[in-house]
């Protein structure tokens, strides 16, 4: 099964967001992608980080959300569409959602981002949870042959969440993401390849990757890894699709000769 991890450099701006959105699905599509997966923060990368309040809708219902089902409906793929700001039960508040189609574009699962990020180094400094809520629950949805464990971003440093998402186990994990460039550059290949290796399975990480309109740089580097911790595929920075293939033959054959899932303990 072929897949799309799609990067972008999102703006101050939803409309050019999902043009640019919409381009590069396209794109995907036209290469044969099954399933394609859109970054973190794909439709939004405001001047503020209460910017994305204005845009949080309701389940089930506005622009960003119908945006994604026509999407996955007019090129009839699996669609996982990064993250939107849906409300929250907080006021001032948005949930970080990770919203996934069915190629027919009906509606198949919903993910809000549990650990929410926090980083100051004197430079930088970042605080998600003064405008997001976190969610709680760990989901993963089956996408025609795949078992898919969502994730958004910061998750990737909790291993206790894939664990947990791999029972049973995933063939593929979707990790969102708008890395800085700081934190990225240190550690997203190492805890990608990390949670392929542990889990046995191929991880899809599509990502912002650039420099934005509000000043924020982010790391980029989307990839494809797979289950043996092999890079597959790899986009440095700016727009575009990096494209591979999951192998269920190269899966089994991975998790038969080193049977590290079946030895757990704990």
């Amino acid at each position: 099964m072929k897949i799309a991890a799609l990067q972008t450099v999102s703006t101050t701006d939803l409309d050019r967001n999902l043009e640019t959105a919409a381009r590069l699905i396209a794109e995907a599509a036209r290469a044969g992608a099954e399933l394609a997966a859109l970054p973190e923060y794909f439709c939004l990368m405001g001047r503020r980080d209460d910017d994305k309040l204005a845009l949080a809708e309701m389940p089930g219902a506005g622009p960003i959300q119908a945006f994604l089902a026509a999407q996955a409906r007019q090129h009839g793929l699996w669609l996982i569409g990064g993250t939107l700001p849906m409300r929250a039960s907080r006021p001032g508040h948005a949930r970080n959602a990770c919203c996934v189609y069915a190629p027919d574009g009906t509606f198949a699962a919903r993910y809000d981002k549990i650990h929410l990020f926090r980083f100051d180094n004197g430079r930088e400094s970042y605080d998600e949870a003064r405008v997001l809520e976190a969610g709680s629950e760990p989901v993963a949805v089956q996408a025609g042959p795949l078992r898919v464990g969502l994730s958004i971003c910061y998750d990737l440093r909790f291993p206790e969440l894939y664990r947990a998402l791999c029972t049973p186990p995933c063939d593929l994990l979707s990790v969102p993401s708008a890395f800085t460039y700081t934190t990225g550059r240190a550690h997203w290949e190492l805890l990608l390849r990390a949670r392929a290796v542990e889990n046995q399975c191929y991880v899809i990480a599509p990502a912002q990757g650039g420099m934005h309109e509000n000043g924020r740089r982010t790391w980029g580097h989307s990839m494809v890894v797979d289950p043996w911790g092999e890079v597959l595929a790899a986009r440095p920075e700016g727009e575009g699709v990096v494209l591979a293939e999951v192998d269920r033959k190269r899966l089994a054959s991975v998790r038969q000769q080193l049977p590290a899932l079946a030895h757990r303990r704990l």
